[in-house]
């Protein structure tokens, strides 16, 4: 499951060994010797960096000596796009990934991981920054699912979508203002399903690199449906329309 590393050699050695770091916090004013190692290892293997209070990390280490740094570390490896492609590929499917823009709550996370396992799905993608990344909170949400579904955790999801696109899948979104309800829209063939994030939905950027927007009607007083309920009801729609 997800844990804590502590201390700045622990830290340097997890960086340089590869493992999948969610995130390292450090005490404001440390950026000389060791600590500034881990700051171009962070930046070369692109993972944030935050900066705290000293106090802060007192409160979260409490049992062994942080020296300043903490790195959090995800319960499982991320992997790369073309990975996910791979499954696809070696299925005889059409690729269908899941694409999360901005999911900051870890059970909404995890429920849509359960989703794509159960609907058989090839994988999720999510960005590294402002959205939740797989941690134990997930991990349990996902009831397990989280070990059998591929998560690729990029830098930039625009970029990603201009790449997937050129690759010859379809981009489609979920909004309010999409012109065809799920149901009456294509959904087969390789396709990347983009769903928003809590109560702001998908990006302006997103939402206009998407080929199509799908809404999910909504005849009730609330405005919208949870992400992970939206997430179900699209996933299992293609997979419909996929027979």
């Amino acid at each position: 499951m997800s844990e804590i590393i502590a201390g700045r050699n622990p830290v340097r050695e997890a960086l340089r060994s590869g493992r999948p770091i969610n995130k390292i916090v450090m005490a404001k004013g440390s950026t000389t010797g060791p600590v500034s190692e881990i700051i171009r290892l962070a930046r070369d293997n692109n993972v944030p960096v935050q900066m705290v209070e000293r106090s802060n990390l007192d409160k979260l280490v409490k049992d062994s000596p942080h020296q300043g740094v903490i790195a959090y570390v995800a319960p499982k490896e991320y992997v790369e796009i073309e990975d996910i492609l791979q499954i696809a590929k070696e299925k005889g499917q059409d690729p269908f990934i899941v694409m999360l823009d901005e999911i900051n709550d870890p059970h909404n996370l995890g429920a849509i991981i359960r989703t794509v396992d159960a609907a058989g799905a090839h994988g999720v993608i999510i960005p590294q920054r402002r959205s939740v990344a797989l941690t134990a909170t997930v991990a349990k949400a996902s009831a397990g699912a989280v070990e059998y579904v591929p998560v690729a955790r990029v830098t930039n999801l625009d970029q990603t979508i201009r790449q997937l696109k050129d690759m010859g899948l379809w981009v489609v979104g979920a909004d309010m203002d999409g012109k065809e309800t799920f149901w009456e829209a294509k959904l087969s063939g390789p396709l990347v399903l983009v769903i928003g994030g809590e109560g702001k939905g998908i990006g302006r950027l997103l939402k206009e690199r998407c080929d199509m927007l799908v809404r999910l009607p909504m005849a009730g007083r609330v405005g919208s449906l949870n992400a992970s309920v939206a997430a179900a009801l699209l996933v299992y729609e293609v997979i419909r329309q996929r027979g």
